[in-house]
């Protein structure tokens, strides 16, 4: 997703042009920036008074899309019409017809954000093999993929983390890459001149995200058995109920654990294959290799099994009288005695 991204943009750059960009998928951060990009920089700021049209999926049809797309460009070699919130089109396959005879001098640019073309449609079929469409398919990352992605990201701005930040920042940003590239770069904007170091420290003093209570240092605190660690956690969390929601706190424990048992299973535990299978960063092997020390096979899946009893409780199956707060408490006594 990341490379044909720049591949694109690096065409662009290049004036490398295609008649057409069909951009979709269910993460709008790629999206976007190719879109972005399109719309400030292939046309001069003087042609796109005259040859620059952005219409919007809600507000407009294909008749319209196309009839704009085949006009000519004024005083300049091309046309840009971009179409954002295209998904919004109740007659998008009129596209196929535009695609036989797009017209070599416009640029045209359909946003189709938050999900995924029908593969089946004829119109994808189309796309798929015109030669002069590019056809860019934008995926959500999966939670584990999060972290790493983040930390590519500090890379190309030469900024080193602390090996905890992009976990941190995942679990309390989740996987809506916007939203992460926005705290981010209020971060970076925030680092004293010359400073290309952030720490937990930083997370918390400029996002709001403590660096002594998440679900991160939960899990680390339940992997070693710290009890008194454990319960300090799980404590802030019963008074601040609004940032560490149950659901999220049971659903990465639950994570944890399962990759354990694969881990207890595992032939190979070399670091870079069980990086590989249980698809986490390298350096967070060891607390997998420490936590099978504490947790074995049969207490592991206890473990899995007692998460699932809770989680049900927490959605009022069975206890309807405990708090959220003291439902962790008591499921976190449960793993670890």
């Amino acid at each position: 997703m990341k490379e044909n991204y720049k591949r694109i943009i690096s065409d662009l750059e290049k004036k490398i042009y295609k008649n057409v960009y069909f951009l979709h998928g269910d993460e709008p951060y790629y999206i976007d920036l190719i879109t972005s990009y399109i719309e400030k920089n292939v046309l001069s700021e003087e042609e796109r008074s005259f040859n620059q049209v952005v219409l919007y999926g809600e507000e407009t049809d294909m008749e319209t899309i196309i009839n704009t797309a085949r006009r000519f460009p004024m005083m300049s070699n091309l046309q840009v019409v971009i179409v954002k919130e295209a998904h919004y089109l109740k007659d998008l396959d009129r596209l196929t017809s535009y695609l036989e005879h797009p017209l070599v001098s416009t640029l045209l640019v359909i946003s189709y954000k938050y999900k995924k073309l029908d593969k089946r449609r004829s119109l994808y079929k189309e796309l798929s093999k015109n030669k002069n469409v590019e056809v860019y398919l934008s995926e959500k990352l999966r939670d584990y993929q999060v972290p790493d992605w983040i930390d590519s990201y500090l890379r190309e701005h030469n900024i080193r983390a602390d090996r905890n930040v992009s976990h941190i920042l995942t679990e309390f940003l989740g996987a809506d890459l916007s939203r992460i590239v926005n705290e981010l770069d209020k971060l970076l904007i925030g680092l004293p001149g010359g400073e290309h170091h952030i720490t937990a420290a930083d997370i918390e003093e400029r996002i709001g995200i403590s660096k002594d209570f998440n679900n991160f240092e939960l899990q680390n605190a339940i992997s070693r058995k710290d009890l008194l660690k454990a319960n300090l956690i799980i404590n802030h969390f019963g008074h601040n109920p609004k940032d560490n929601p149950i659901p999220v706190t049971i659903a990465t424990v639950f994570a944890f654990f399962r990759r354990l048992l694969i881990y207890h299973y595992l032939r190979d535990k070399s670091r870079n294959n069980v990086a590989s299978i249980l698809r986490i960063n390298p350096y967070f092997v060891s607390d997998y290799e420490m936590a099978s020390r504490h947790y074995d096979p049969k207490k592991t899946i206890r473990v899995i099994s007692l998460i699932r009893t809770f989680d049900m409780k927490s959605k009022g199956t069975g206890d309807i009288s405990s708090s959220e707060g003291d439902l962790l408490k008591e499921l976190i006594f449960k793993i670890m005695h």
